[in-house]
């Protein structure tokens, strides 16, 4: 027994298969005796960046005075009421805001790339690149901030990046402003030239993050009968626990019973979108929920689950798409998400706009409650990682890149302090905040990033 003879579990620990493998998540047992918790406190902080589309309301003129983004206050001292980041209140002291930085390379650059901003956005985001204007395969922009960190630290685990969304990016080709519609489709990009496609569907996640094995033939026989992946590891699952302490069974258990609750959460969706009732949503896969929020908090829960077996520790998560007509009943408009984000600049407009970014943000803090609710060694999961959020463009009425939205959430391993605003001089670089952000990720020996013309003090208003 682990528990009674010292010796260590190995930290890549798997219940096995052949039809299913499921990594296991941190314990007590994986630490060798007289060495403490700290042999195991894992270094590389855990990376989520997730991009919201169209910027915000509070980015421009009238927005900006009545503070719907950012705080009046630099420093500590300021207040989130009037924000549309009022529901991260709770989660101030994990709450790094950055603004006032601009992302000039999703500027035009030339006349015939004039009105194509949406289309290089996204592109744009991660990598602080222009992005070619083309319709080919002849694509460039640049490497992504979460590609370099996973480069340097995803290596280590089983996979060493995952990239999600929530919107269709099955397009291919040209998409309008002589812009192929991969530039929309990806904000990962392994090289200048290699974007990464991303995955919708919830299911397919699932399965690819905890290695659902079997014949095609077997998984669509264990999806009709709405089995369990843990049906087929049950075994090994029970000689792993009786050699196991009673607190790491407890962990164990509470692990294993997250995944059945997002199986079977997925299950369902899946059932009542083939039930023949009409969608909301008639283009998408059947493992896609029709509800936005169904759909971002379970791509939340695969994320959270993934980091607790150390599966991979870079997601990237696209939440939205340039164009996109879908509206958002829950956030208090009617109105669909590309008109509302042109708002003219009138106050009722730009107050409808701020509906849907506040409640796009009131997704987040579901997200930290369920990293603040993984232990691993020597702190939770919310300590441990960093998510950036933010947006290249900055006033979407306008479709420019001034004074873009940006946060950041978590400690990154103590890295940042967090309950900041940091409001950067004007015509700052968002390319200076990101070089930093590879600082705190231990990336130190990156020296130049997009258009940065240096580092941002993550932890200082001063």
């Amino acid at each position: 027994m682990y528990f009674l003879s010292g010796k260590a579990m190995p930290r890549r620990q798997f219940l096995q298969n052949l039809s299913a493998t499921i990594a296991l998540p941190y314990l007590d047992a994986m630490i060798p005796t007289g060495r403490g918790s700290r042999i195991l406190a894992n270094k590389a902080p855990r990376l989520v960046a997730i991009e919201m589309v169209h910027g915000a309301a509070g980015c421009n003129e009238l927005g900006s005075k009545l503070n719907l983004w950012s705080p009046a206050a630099a420093g500590k001292q300021f207040d989130l009421a009037p924000t549309a980041m009022s529901s991260l209140e709770q989660y101030r002291d994990y709450l790094t805001i950055i603004s006032n930085t601009d992302v000039r390379e999703a500027e035009p650059s030339s006349p015939n790339e004039i009105g194509g901003d949406h289309f290089r956005s996204s592109a744009t985001f991660l990598t602080q690149a222009h992005a070619r204007q083309t319709e080919g395969s002849d694509v460039r922009v640049g490497t992504s901030l979460d590609q370099l960190y996973a480069k340097r630290f995803g290596q280590d685990t089983p996979i060493p990046s995952m990239q999600l969304c929530i919107e269709n990016v099955d397009q291919a080709g040209g998409c309008a402003y002589g812009y192929a519609c991969v530039y929309t489709d990806s904000i990962s990009w392994s090289s200048p030239t290699e974007p990464l496609p991303v995955i919708r569907d919830p299911r397919v996640a699932f399965e690819k993050l905890f290695g659902v094995g079997g014949t095609s033939s077997e998984r669509a026989d264990r999806r009709r009968t709405r089995r369990s992946i843990l049906d087929f590891v049950s075994g090994e699952m029970s000689s792993l626990k009786v050699n196991l302490g009673p607190d790491d069974r407890h962990r164990l258990d509470k692990y294993l019973e997250d995944i059945r609750e997002v199986e079977r959460r997925i299950q369902r969706v899946e059932a009542r979108n083939q039930s023949g009732d009409p969608r909301e949503l008639p283009e998408a896969p059947a493992g896609v929920p029709d509800s936005f929020a169904e759909h971002v908090k379970l791509m939340f829960d695969i994320q959270a689950l993934a980091f607790a077996a150390d599966i991979t520790r870079v997601f990237s998560f696209k939440m939205g798409r340039d164009g996109s007509s879908r509206t958002y009943p829950e956030s208090g408009t009617d109105k669909p998400f590309h008109p509302a984000s042109h708002h003219g600049g009138t106050e009722r407009g730009v107050k409808d706009f701020n509906m849907i970014n506040k409640y796009h943000v009131s997704m987040l803090p579901y997200f930290l409650d369920k990293l603040k609710g993984i232990q691993e060694s020597d702190g939770n999961m919310l300590d441990k990682t960093m998510i950036i959020y933010g947006s290249p463009m900055g006033d979407s009425n306008l479709h420019n890149h001034r004074r873009c939205p940006l946060i950041l959430l978590g400690k990154a391993e103590g890295q940042l302090a967090g309950n900041l605003h940091i409001k950067a001089p004007d015509g700052t670089p968002m390319a200076n905040a990101m070089l930093s952000m590879m600082h705190t990720l231990g990336l130190n020996d990156q020296t130049k990033f997009g258009d940065a013309t240096g580092a941002l003090n993550l932890n200082s208003y001063a």
